[in-house]
């Protein structure tokens, strides 16, 4: 069975970039009749908080990325140190005790001398006398997975054939000097334990897929089928990363980006399949295929969801916003011929409300200074509402036969005085909602 998961750290709110990595593996799922895992990697107890966790849960539930089951790393320590055990039993897991600082100068030392700045093991080489001895100065042991230095490679599927040597890589630190476990090895014994057979992910997590692959064969696993997809820049290519507080999907939920228009372009954008707008996941799914995106970074412009957002909003049925139409108080008698109106010269659904403040209360008109006397020639013409769907017609005629105006210089001026806008519905179907008109007077 297909199993992957979207793997957070509850520290922060999930942004478009996160978003990307948990789409594309809902839809391998999705599409395999397999199984979606959420998974919260929150072993830094400092960091994790169970709002940031809540928040994930929301925005997940509001894209409608629905988990099969929740996993929480924070209670599975107990295993994660059998599996350190067994590491330790197979000399793969060993006890270092160097400092950040020892490390740089031994870093600094190797670029000098024109080597990588890869760890030199000299942990390896510590008897049980010279562990004690650190221990005794105040030393606290952290510990690192021995990797075999040979290539690692797998077959990618956005990437192609990957190749890296381990020999070039520094053994990876899996459990720090408090004790605390490190992404690296629980996401490993994690992938193991619940049998995840695909993970996608960002491609600055290629060389931790590396040492992954050999934690996974060193814990008798085998590893799932890796992907890694290219990270998303600004409009002009800039790095996105300064930006992306202000790309959180809260952020985009409450500016009134719609859910199905975000789905649409993560589905898509870096990939040779054109951007457009699919209604259920269902139909994102079945068109998904991984071997469609390309590793060069991809433009993301938060802009371009907008015209997805208005093709969404304005293909609504009258049935999904009734309860909205209702809240701003439209008439049940007005409501669905408020939405037949308005929803063709809206974005968000959020742009209802101003609209209804036009119908109901009237628009502060827009007068230009060459229009006044027109104007105040064509405003004694309308009477007073209540209006039908002839008004329109009939009013413009009579203004017409009265001022010799016609055409633009003459259904422009009358429709910036009577909403105060120079583009909207048309105005027929306007007329019957209008319960005040200002510039009457």
């Amino acid at each position: 069975m297909t199993t992957t998961r979207f793997a957070p750290s509850p520290t922060g709110h999930i942004h478009v970039g996160n978003l990307r990595t948990a789409l594309f593996n809902f839809l391998i799922a999705r599409k395999a009749g397999g199984t979606f895992i959420l998974r919260l990697d929150d072993t830094d107890q400092e960091r994790s908080k169970e709002e940031y966790a809540d928040g994930i849960k929301r925005d997940l539930e509001w894209l409608g990325l629905h988990w099969d089951r929740v996993e929480r790393q924070s209670a599975r320590l107990d295993r994660y140190a059998e599996a350190a055990g067994q590491l330790r039993a197979s000399g793969r897991l060993y006890e270092v005790f160097e400092t950040p600082t020892e490390l740089d100068l031994k870093r600094k030392k190797q670029l000098n001398m024109g080597r990588p700045p890869v760890y030199d093991r000299a942990g390896l080489a510590l008897s049980d006398a010279d562990r004690d001895r650190l221990r005794a100065e105040g030393r606290e042991g952290y510990w690192r997975f021995k990797l075999d230095q040979e290539r690692i490679e797998w077959t990618d599927g956005i990437l192609g054939d990957i190749s890296i040597d381990a020999a070039s890589v520094s053994d990876p630190v899996l459990i720090r000097a408090d004790g605390q476990v490190l992404y690296t090895f629980a996401s490993s014994v994690d992938d193991v334990d619940m049998a995840v057979t695909h993970i996608v992910r960002g491609a600055d997590h290629v060389t931790n897929t590396a040492t992954q692959i050999q934690i996974i064969r060193a814990l008798g696993g085998v590893p799932p089928a890796f992907a890694h997809h290219s990270l998303l820049t600004g409009a002009q290519g800039e790095e996105l990363s300064k930006r992306i507080g202000a790309l959180s999907i809260r952020d985009l939920r409450d500016a009134g980006v719609a859910p199905e228009a975000l789905l649409s372009m993560m589905a898509r954008l870096g990939s040779s399949q054109p951007v457009e707008l699919k209604l259920t996941l269902d139909d994102l799914a079945e068109g998904f295929d991984l071997s469609q995106f390309g590793a060069s970074p991809t433009k993301f412009d938060a802009e371009d969801l907008w015209p997805l957002t208005r093709e969404r909003n304005q293909a609504l049925p009258f049935d999904a916003v009734r309860d909205r139409i209702a809240a701003l108080g439209v008439p049940a008698d007005l409501a669905e011929r408020f939405w037949s109106v308005a929803s063709q010269n809206i974005t968000t659904l959020d742009d209802l409300g101003p609209w209804w403040a036009i119908f109901s209360q009237g628009a502060e008109p827009q007068i230009d200074p060459e229009d006044a006397d027109f104007i105040a020639q064509a405003m004694p013409l309308l009477p007073p509402p209540p209006y039908t769907d002839a008004t329109w017609g009939e009013w413009t005629a009579a203004v017409k036969e009265a001022t010799g105006r016609k055409g633009k210089g003459l259904f422009m001026p009358l429709r910036k005085a009577v909403t105060g806008q120079a583009h909207g519905p048309d105005m027929a179907q306007v007329m019957p909602l209008l319960q005040v008109v200002k510039a009457r007077g």
